[in-house]
C-alpha cells in the first residue's frame, strides 16, 4: 500500500501541553483524507502512543475523488496524545485541524507529509515574546528508532541551545519551549531580554517529520501551526501577504538553511485591493540565521522597509530570491488583532509546483465556519486555472467550478461564503447552503494555493490555514 505520514500534534481531549505552568490548553484534534484518484480507496489508519505503542489501527474506505472526516476520533480513548500514519492503496492527502481549550478557543491546521527526510528545518521558534511560546512533534517516518538532535539558532533574542532525543517507528516525541516543560525551554533559551526568538534545525539517522505550534495564552490569544521544511529551496512563493485588510495583515519568517550568507530579496505582487504597491525588500541572511518581516506598522519596527501604518490596504502575493542560490524555507502568520484571530502556513518551492494541486477540506456554512482558497501562478506567463469542487458530504448543494486566469507572480482569493455577486470573488451563490467536501485544482501552468478556514462568530481564536497539496 502506499503511505502518507500525518503528523497529529494532539489526539483527542484530555491532554494538556506544560501542566506544571499556569496557563494549559487542553487539545482536540481531527483530520480529513482525500483519494485524489476515481478508484475507490483503501485505508488504514495507525494510532501511535508517543512511546512507540500502537494504540489502534482501522480499515476505511473513501470514494473515489472524495474526502473522508475524521472527528470526533472514536478509534482511541481520550486523554490519547500521539501520531498517525495513514496507508492507502490509492494517492491520498490529509490536513491535521487542532482545536484547543482553556483560556480561549484555538484552532489551529497542518498537512500531512508523503514522506520525512533527515534534516528539518523550523524557521520559527519562540518563547516569552509577548505572550508567544511554541511548542512542536517530531515524527519518526523511518523503519528503525531515529536518535535525533535539535538545534536552536537564535534571531533577534536567546541562546543557542541544543537536545537530544530517541524517537520510535511511527511515534512522536512532543518538545515544549515555555518555562516549565521537560523538554529544552525558555529557562535556558532566553536571553537578556528573558526571550528566545529564532529557529531550529532538527537532524537525525531516520527519516523524520515535525509540526509546530505557535501559542499565546497572554492577552492575544491565538494558535497558528506549520509544518517543518524537509528541504529548502532558492526560490520560495508565498500566495496571500496582507496589509490592512480590514484588520488583517501579516508576517513573514524566511530562514536561510543554506551554508553561506546570503543577500535576500522579497518581490511583492502588484495590489489587488488598491493603487499603493510595496516597495521590495533585500536584507542580509547568514547560515541557520532567520528574519522576521511584517506587514504592520512602521518602519523600523516591524523589519521592514515599508511604512504599513500609512501604506493603505494590500492584498497580493511575494516571491523570495536570493543571490547566493542557497536553499530557503519561510512561514507566513496571518492575524488580526480585534478580535484575536491567527493562522500559519508554509512557503512553496516553486520548482515542484505543478499544474494541479488539492485541497481535502473546503466548507461553506458549516456551522457559520467556511473556508477562502488562494491561488498563485508561479509560472512565467499567463495560467488559466480551475478549481472544481468534490462531492458535497453534507447535503445536496454542488458548487459550479471556478475559473480565472493568473498573470504571472499574482494571486486570486476564492472565499465559499456569501452570495453571488456581492462576494466578489466566486461564481457560487454560497448563501446559506452547506457544504463539506474537497477541492482540485488545475491549470494549463504551474500554480500553488493555501485554504484559510475561519468562523467569526465562535468566540476566540477560529482561524486556521493549509497548504493545498501539488500532484
Amino acid at each position: 500500500m502506499k503511505k502518507i505520514v500525518v503528523v497529529v500534534a494532539v489526539l483527542v481531549s484530555l491532554f494538556v501541553v506544560g501542566a506544571v505552568v499556569a496557563q494549559t490548553v487542553s487539545y482536540n484534534s481531527g483530520f480529513q483524507v482525500q483519494n485524489l484518484e476515481t478508484n475507490t480507496a483503501n485505508i488504514v489508519v495507525s494510532f501511535y502512543q508517543q512511546n512507540g505503542t500502537v494504540a489502534a489501527s482501522s480499515a476505511y474506505t473513501i470514494s473515489g475523488s472524495s474526502s473522508r472526516t475524521f472527528f470526533p476520533i472514536t478509534d482511541v480513548a481520550a486523554g490519547f496524545n500521539g501520531s498517525v500514519v495513514i496507508s492507502s492503496d490509492r494517492n491520498v492527502r490529509a490536513v491535521n485541524n487542532l482545536v484547543g481549550s482553556g483560556p480561549a478557543n484555538y484552532f489551529a491546521t497542518t498537512n500531512g507529509f508523503q514522506s520525512g527526510a533527515t534534516s528539518v528545518s523550523l524557521p520559527l521558534i519562540m518563547c516569552n515574546n509577548s505572550g508567544f511560546d511554541t511548542w512542536f512533534n517530531v515524527q519518526n517516518a523511518g523503519s528503525a528508532d531515529a536518535n535525533i538532535t535539535i538545534n536552536y539558532v537564535p534571531g533577534s533574542n536567546g541562546t543557542a541551545q541544543s537536545e537530544t532525543a530517541v524517537v520510535k517507528p511511527g511515534a512522536a516525541k512532543t518538545f515544549d519551549q515555555k518555562t516549565g516543560s521537560s523538554t529544552r525551554n525558555c529557562s535556558t533559551m532566553a536571553d537578556g531580554t528573558s526571550k528566545f526568538i529564532g529557529s531550529a534545525k532538527i537532524t537525525s539517522d531516520q527519516p523524520i517529520v515535525a509540526a509546530v505550534m505557535q501559542l499565546n495564552t497572554g492577552s492575544f490569544r491565538v494558535l497558528m501551526g506549520y509544518g517543518g521544511f524537509t528541504a529548502g529551496s532558492p526560490t520560495v512563493a508565498l500566495p496571500l501577504v496582507m496589509a490592512n485588510n480590514s484588520g488583517f495583515y501579516t508576517g513573514m519568517q524566511i530562514q536561510n538553511t543554506g551554508a553561506t550568507t546570503t543577500t535576500v530579496t522579497v518581490d511583492y505582487s502588484a495590489n489587488t485591493a488598491g493603487a499603493n504597491n510595496p516597495t521590495d525588500e533585500t536584507f542580509s541572511l547568514a547560515p541557520g540565521a532567520s528574519k522576521t518581516i511584517l506587514q504592520s506598522g512602521p518602519t523600523p519596527a516591524n523589519g521592514s522597509i515599508n511604512d504599513w501604518s500609512t501604506f493603505g490596504k494590500y492584498i497580493g502575493s511575494a516571491t523570495i530570491t536570493n543571490s547566493a542560490n542557497e536553499p530557503l524555507v519561510a512561514i507566513v502568520n496571518q492575524v488580526r488583532a480585534s478580535p484575536a484571530l491567527g493562522n500559519a502556513y508554509e512557503g512553496f518551492d516553486p520548482a515542484t509546483a505543478t499544474n494541479q494541486a488539492s485541497s481535502p477540506l473546503i466548507m461553506a456554512n458549516n456551522s457559520t465556519y467556511y473556508t477562502g482558497i488562494q491561488v498563485q501562478n508561479v509560472d512565467t506567463g499567463n495560467v488559466a486555472v480551475t478549481i472544481s469542487y468534490g462531492p458535497n458530504t453534507a447535503g445536496s448543494f454542488a458548487p459550479a467550478a471556478e475559473t480565472f486566469t493568473l498573470t504571472a507572480g499574482s494571486s486570486k482569493t476564492i472565499i465559499q461564503n456569501g452570495s453571488f455577486p456581492a462576494n466578489g470573488s466566486t461564481v457560487n451563490n454560497w448563501g446559506t447552503n452547506k457544504y463539506i467536501g474537497s477541492a482540485t485544482i488545475t491549470a494549463n501552468g504551474k500554480v500553488v494555493a493555501i485554504v484559510n478556514q475561519v468562523s467569526l462568530s465562535v468566540s476566540g481564536d477560529q482561524f486556521a490555514a493549509g497548504d493545498a497539496f501539488n500532484y
